[in-house]
């Protein structure tokens, strides 16, 4: 069965090594009026203190997994996987996976094959869509290379329904090579 072109960005699936692993959020403030994020979008920090959506080449912090605030039409506190662009709320928290010995999986643009495990590769913006709004990234099978890259590509996705490893829309396990957590300069 040929691989399903179905994006999802970075979903969280287990850190490296055997040591106990919690899964644990880390929350961080986003600005009201930010450009829309969506589930499993990956992020980065901003100098304003604050998170926001990813694109290639930036110094990645996680993926975004939901945001929390008090709606500023109903008042009400709201829980949602996504941030809308048009959100005017003053006290928007975004929980994201940001630990930097996190695995995700990810679906290449490309036929990535096993050879491939080992490379670095930069991500593929696209955003996300109702109605799951869940993230469209994807990554960059053009960009494979052994040169400093956003991600670096850990395996092939061992899910029962993903094609052999040189199939277009593969699926993979990675890393966040370029962590905001690790670097040694900041924002």
């Amino acid at each position: 069965m040929a691989n399903q072109d179905a994006a999802f960005g970075l979903k969280a699936i287990g850190k490296v090594g055997q040591n106990r692993d919690n899964q644990g959020l880390s929350e961080y403030s986003i600005a009201a009026n930010a450009t829309a994020i969506y589930q499993w979008d990956p992020v980065e920090m901003a100098a304003t203190g604050t998170i926001t959506v990813a694109a290639a080449t930036d110094t990645l912090l996680g993926s975004l997994n939901g945001v929390f605030y008090t709606d500023a039409s109903t008042s009400k506190p709201t829980w949602a996987n996504h941030l809308n662009a048009s959100n005017t709320a003053t006290d928007i928290v975004g929980f994201v996976s940001d630990d930097p010995y996190e695995r995700f999986e990810i679906q290449s643009d490309g036929a990535t094959a096993a050879a491939d495990v080992g490379l670095n590769a930069d991500i593929v913006y696209a955003a996300g869509s109702s109605p799951d709004y869940v993230s469209k990234v994807e990554l960059d099978f053009s960009d494979q290379k052994t040169a400093t890259a956003q991600l670096r590509i850990m395996g092939i996705s061992k899910d029962p329904s993903n094609d052999t490893a040189g199939s277009a829309n593969v699926n993979l396990v990675v890393m966040i090579n370029e962590h905001f957590l690790k670097g040694t300069v900041g924002i």
